[in-house]
């Protein structure tokens, strides 16, 4: 449930004040982008990597993304203040306004920006995931973007958990491992941890390039590899990342039984990204102009 304080284009509002339109054409046609920032200790984490991120989605889709880095932190932080959140979420939505026939002629921005606040979402570990065939088109030119028309992902999700799993893991159009509706995928295998390149139609997830960036400072060989549903029923172990989640393991894929037995590479991790997210926060609480 996100919080009461939201802000929208300039004002911070109770979110029962909050207008959108019918007008706005990227609202009701998913024309949009948006990213989930985990909140440590007042911090959004790795804010940095998320906003490249949503620059370089803008440009690949062709939102108007007339704002600064800086000062949508501030933004985000009078929310972060508002609500009161020490530990939790936040998103920041750009929703394009003026594209296509079906728009309002009211007088609004080219894009509007929504920022708001929620609670860390509860979640099952070990999780299980269900498997869909064709859940992510790689080929596609907007593969690998984060977009407001998320039907694709609800979607799945309702369907595994009405099957009583967790998640789910998406194939492409050739079979491959791509990634989970909200989360990206990693196995073990010979005391090497893998996940799916981009070019499976993946998301390029802050918490997966963090875990790709350290692991060898940790000493684990992390690498991107093309897989199959197989690599990860005979793996040593899988598991998820996400922002709200981090690093948390699989029990079960399709029915197939996922050893759960601690292992060394993912522990290591574990505690590397621990490690990293602790300095990050603490350089911005002793330089609060770096937050």
């Amino acid at each position: 449930m996100i919080h009461r304080n939201v802000f929208h284009n300039g004002r911070l509002l109770p979110v029962e004040e909050v207008r959108l339109s019918p007008g706005q054409s990227g609202l009701l046609s998913g024309w949009g982008l948006f990213t989930t920032m985990r909140v440590v200790e007042g911090i959004p984490f790795a804010y940095e990597r998320h906003w490249k991120r949503v620059v370089r989605d803008a440009e690949r889709t062709h939102c108007p993304f007339p704002f600064s880095q800086d000062r949508v932190l501030e933004n985000l932080q009078a929310v972060l203040r508002a609500n009161h959140v020490r530990e939790g979420c936040a998103r920041i939505y750009v929703i394009c306004n003026q594209m296509g026939h079906w728009r309002s002629d009211e007088e609004m921005p080219a894009a509007d920006l929504v920022i708001c606040s929620a609670d860390l979402p509860p979640h099952r570990e070990p999780v299980r995931l269900s498997l869909r065939e064709h859940g992510r088109h790689a080929a596609s030119p907007l593969a690998g973007v984060k977009v407001t028309s998320w039907l694709n992902n609800l979607w799945n999700l309702y369907e595994a958990q009405q099957s009583g799993y967790d998640e789910v893991i998406l194939l492409n159009e050739r079979g491959e491992v791509a990634e989970c509706t909200a989360a990206n995928v990693f196995c073990v295998r010979e005391a090497r941890v893998l996940t799916p390149p981009l070019s499976s139609g993946c998301l390029e997830g802050v918490t997966r390039a963090v875990v790709l960036d350290i692991g060898a400072s940790v000493g684990v060989d992390v690498e991107e590899r093309t897989l199959r549903p197989v690599d990860l029923y005979s793996a040593e172990g899988v598991f998820i990342t996400s922002t709200n989640r981090n690093l948390i393991s699989v029990s079960e894929i399709n029915g197939y039984q996922i050893a759960t037995t601690p292992l060394a590479a993912m522990k290591k991790l574990q505690e590397g990204f621990s490690a990293y997210m602790r300095e990050y926060v603490d350089a911005r609480v002793a330089a609060p102009g770096k937050r």
